[in-house]
């Protein structure tokens, strides 16, 4: 069985709770009152997608890159 690593993007709404993504899967989202909550629920969600999604839909994903930008803050 191969192994995929997936990206998610964690952020936090104004209520507090954490809101995590993954940009692969168009509309893969789930949330959590904590991080690891939210990520395990997130992980739950990519699965489903995952039972969802055609081989060519996992070929296309490469990876990912962090891009530093200076900002004035």
């Amino acid at each position: 069985m191969k192994k995929y690593s997936f990206p998610v993007i964690i952020e936090t709404d104004e209520d507090g709770f954490f809101i995590v993504s993954c940009p692969l899967f168009k509309g893969c989202h789930s949330y959590g009152k904590t991080i690891d909550e939210a990520l395990k629920n997130i992980r739950e969600a990519i699965e489903l997608c995952l039972e969802e999604a055609k081989e060519e839909d996992l070929k296309r994903y490469i990876g990912t890159e962090t891009i530093e930008i200076p900002v004035n803050a």
